[in-house]
């Protein structure tokens, strides 16, 4: 049997005797293979493992053959790789503790999947960056436990923001996953001592209730009692479905409609009365014939860079998708040639729109247009929206003003457009989102009356005010003092305030301004924190849909909504 020859020397190989002139070996000293140094040999191998250690730490017995041939009295070194240059120390325990949070940190901000852990290909990675070929990738148990402990602190820290709040406002919708399982998402907005305005998410949370007003009230109140802010909550933003507004009946704040909602809803019933859906349901058919076909696409994109256009695809309108039915006008429009060249070419019996049909389309893009600034300026949540609603409504109104210029159909979408929107204007009772200003002043001064400063103000008490608005600050009262000045003259004070410039935000202003304004900055803090819609809460639909997808139908709803929440708060700490 033949047995397999082991090779020269010690450690494998690594070692050999010196070979001296004649021909013999002297076998007080050894030769290192890899570099040809010269070791003594004390009849003990620790010192030359200390020499692999210090000089070639990743020195593979598979590949470091013999440098000089003591048969043959031939030399070969083996040059040492990039991967050997750059090898470090072992990864330290601190070292590997870090690497195991930051994971754990990017599979919550960049939705990965915890199996993520198990790849060969990462792992590779993580050695070649460290440096230590055996680095192994935490098991999943560590990562899930390492997140749950990254939500536990950062919860904490938003805790303290809670504590700290007088008033918050909250927005809530529920969501379905590709599982056919319901969540309710709920998002927090609020104004800090600083005003600053702070939004991030509370929870997605699995329903398996029946959404009937009663149980969507006692979830928002699940919501609100698990962060002790029940005494704090001003309003609730959610849509306009009828659950929800009976729910808001019957909780105990105010309720505000999504006013995104109100004026998408407005679009699609002045679309019906204006009679663009046979227009409409030509794109669809258009845009579905090059959407569900990639050699349709490929066409078109070929058509559309011989007639020097950049290559950009249609869009389909969603009837859930915002602006859509805008994007997908734009896109058939300008790519009109194209279209018919290549059905033209493909001898497709599609209906395209007529030219009457495109100076239609043409219109009715120049209507929606003002619509689609609107919802994305009302969406937003890094800035005051609310305040933004009554001037964005009115905005709506005189671009929707009928004109002797008009066409019938345009005169009909303009009068539907108007009618919708104004019933459903009278449903946003928010306090302040009226346009006559007579209710509304005596509206503040109610509340004036019958509020408590809760904060502290940013400056120094009783501050001297500058000598321009003295005369302000005394008008109605001939000897009272700042203090003893009444509420009705507190009002007063507010209304003939200079305004400050359109580029200033309402937060700015009023840091500057509230020692002056004790309450009315309190109940300023209060109303301009609400969100002006549910947007936020459609932020989270489409994070939570990266997260629960089939693959990862085995989450947890409590991995869920940690993953979720996590994700959120680092991706807005940025």
């Amino acid at each position: 049997m033949e047995t397999t020859k082991k090779p020269p020397g010690l450690l494998q190989g690594k070692f050999v005797f010196k070979k001296l002139p004649n021909g013999n070996l002297d076998k007080t000293k050894f030769v290192c293979t890899l570099c040809n140094a010269e070791l003594v040999y004390c009849r003990s191998s620790s010192s030359l493992k200390y020499h692999l250690n210090a000089k070639h730490p990743l020195a593979d017995a598979e590949d470091t053959g013999p440098s000089i041939d003591v048969a043959q009295g031939k030399s070969r070194v083996r040059q040492t790789n990039l991967f050997e240059c750059n090898r470090g120390k072992p990864v330290s325990a601190a070292q590997s503790a870090r690497l195991t949070n930051l994971l754990a940190q990017w599979i919550a901000i960049s939705c990965r999947p915890i199996s993520v852990v198990e790849d060969d290909g990462l792992e590779l990675v993580l050695q070649a960056a460290t440096g230590d070929p055996s680095y192994k990738l935490p098991a999943r148990r560590t990562i899930m436990r390492r997140i749950h402990d990254q939500h536990a602190a950062e919860k904490a820290a938003k805790d303290v923001k809670m504590v700290e709040a007088t008033c918050v406002a909250l927005t809530g919708d529920h969501w379905t996953s590709v599982n056919n399982d319901n969540y309710l998402c709920v998002t927090v907005h609020l104004i800090d001592a600083s005003w600053e305005l702070h939004s991030f998410a509370l929870g997605v949370m699995k329903i398996e209730e029946h959404h009937f007003a009663e149980a969507c009230a006692r979830q928002f109140l699940d919501v609100a009692n698990q962060w002790r802010i029940t005494d704090k909550i001003s309003t609730i933003v959610t849509d306009s479905a009828p659950n929800m507004v009976a729910a808001g009946r019957i909780l105990p704040f105010e309720h505000l409609p999504c006013v995104a909602h109100v004026v998408q809803r407005a679009i699609v019933m002045s679309l019906r009365e204006g009679g663009f859906d046979g227009i409409l349901a030509k794109c669809r058919k258009v845009v579905g014939h090059f959407k569900h076909s990639p050699a349709n696409s490929d066409e078109l994109n070929a058509q559309q860079a011989s007639l020097g256009q950049v290559q950009e695809q249609l869009v389909q309108d969603v009837p859930t998708r915002w602006n859509s039915t805008l994007e997908m006008i734009k896109r058939v429009r300008h790519n009109k040639d194209a279209l018919h060249t290549t059905l033209s070419q493909q001898k497709r019996n599609l209906a395209l729109p007529t030219n009457a049909e495109y100076e239609k389309l043409a219109k009715l893009e120049k209507l929606l247009e003002p619509c689609r600034y609107i919802t994305e300026l009302l969406g937003g949540d890094k800035y005051v929206s609310c305040s933004v609603v009554l001037p964005a409504l009115c905005h709506l109104q005189h671009a929707m003003k009928i004109t002797d210029d008009d066409p019938a159909y345009i005169v009909q979408f303009k009068a539907a457009f108007t009618t919708d929107l104004n019933q459903r204007r009278e449903k946003l009772n928010l306090n302040g989102l009226r346009a006559e200003r007579e209710p509304v002043w005596a509206k503040l001064s109610e509340l004036v009356k019958g509020e408590e400063p809760a904060l502290q103000p940013l400056v120094e008490e009783n501050p001297e005010p500058p000598k321009k608005r003295t005369a302000l600050l005394l008008m109605g009262s001939d000897s009272e003092s700042d203090e003893e000045t009444p509420v009705d003259n507190t009002v007063e004070r507010y209304k003939v305030e200079p305004s400050a410039s359109l580029e200033q935000c309402p937060l700015k202003w009023w840091s500057e301004h509230t020692a002056v304004y004790g309450k009315m900055a309190h109940i300023a803090r209060k109303y301009l924190g609400t969100p002006a819609t549910t947007v936020p809460c459609e932020r989270l639909f489409s994070l939570a849909g990266h997260i629960v997808q089939k693959r990862r139908a085995s989450l947890s709803p409590d991995n869920v909504n940690k993953l979720v929440c996590l994700s959120d708060w680092w991706k807005k700490e940025k």
